[in-house]
């Protein structure tokens, strides 16, 4: 279950009540920076745009590859762990908008972790440390440290267990990682 916090409105949808629920000069920024990362070629400046503007938690290291999307209206709750990769298009969002109520959630990132292109992650969820989410993903529950995940819906491909024993002779991902090719 993801963990959202659930915010009832009444008459027209929450959409509508957008202003009510986040100041409109906020977003007009975010949007602002946000459209200036998505185009960045330079890792360092994105990362110091959305730490400095949007305070969002970004680790050492971490890449955040060409058009990805943050979510607009509360990138604050979004952290993303060190020498993680997020990648081409992928969406990050921390809230929903529904007829009845709106939502928000944070979103966590571990270390190390790799999310393919075209991903999409929904608020409320955490991915652990080392894990993989496979390019197209609805990621829309938490992933498990070290699993390997995707699809939509999205399942367990394999687990941190499998994964270890499927590259247990890799030259780059094995037990014995500092072999030169």
């Amino acid at each position: 279950m993801r963990k959202t916090t659930r915010y009832p409105v009444e008459g027209a949808n929450s959409l509508w009540h957008v202003y009510k629920t986040v100041p409109f000069w906020k977003v007009v920024k975010n949007f602002i920076v946000i459209q200036l990362a998505r185009y960045m070629p330079f890792l360092g400046v994105k990362n110091w745009l959305y730490r400095t503007f949007l305070r969002v938690k970004v680790g050492e290291q971490t890449s955040f590859a060409l058009m990805v999307m943050l979510d607009v209206m509360f990138p604050e709750k979004i952290s993303v762990g060190r020498n993680t990769v997020i990648g081409y298009n992928t969406t990050i969002l921390a809230h929903e908008y529904l007829i009845k109520e709106y939502r928000l959630g944070s979103v966590d990132i571990g270390s190390e972790v790799m999310i393919g292109a075209n991903s999409t992650i929904l608020p409320g969820i955490t991915i652990g440390d080392g894990a993989i989410v496979s390019a197209g993903t609805l990621v829309h529950k938490d992933v498990p440290p070290g699993s390997f995940v995707g699809g939509n819906p999205m399942r367990v491909i394999y687990t941190k267990e499998e994964l270890e024993n499927r590259w247990a002779d890799d030259l780059v991902y094995g037990t014995d990682n500092n072999v030169k090719v």
